[in-house]
């Protein structure tokens, strides 16, 4: 069954945030998941508040798949520049047949 996890981000580098994004990308795509979409924040239907000003929503072929890119020694080594360039907040989740 498909997992997919949608990422919420407040970009506080952005040039590290690029540098970020790329190596993240890439190590997405090795572990067999595709970015679905990505947006920016234009804002809200609901009276909450704002907490980020993008979005991304990657899918991979299950959970199995997602976790090991997360807990790979290669995605590790990349969390401090995550941490230095952003705030986000990556929420996993699974498809519903």
């Amino acid at each position: 069954m498909s997992a997919f996890f949608v990422s919420t981000v407040t970009v506080k580098d952005v040039e590290k945030f690029q540098a970020y994004a790329k190596k993240a990308g890439q190590l997405v795509t090795q572990f067999g998941g595709e970015m679905l979409t990505r947006g920016k924040y234009l804002g809200s239907f609901t009276p909450e508040e704002r907490a980020h000003n993008a979005v991304g929503i990657i899918k991979f072929p299950d959970i199995g798949a997602m976790e090991s890119w997360y807990e790979s020694a290669e995605y590790q080594r990349i969390i401090p520049l995550r941490e230095a360039a952003s705030d986000m907040v990556i929420a996993k989740y699974e498809e519903v047949q």
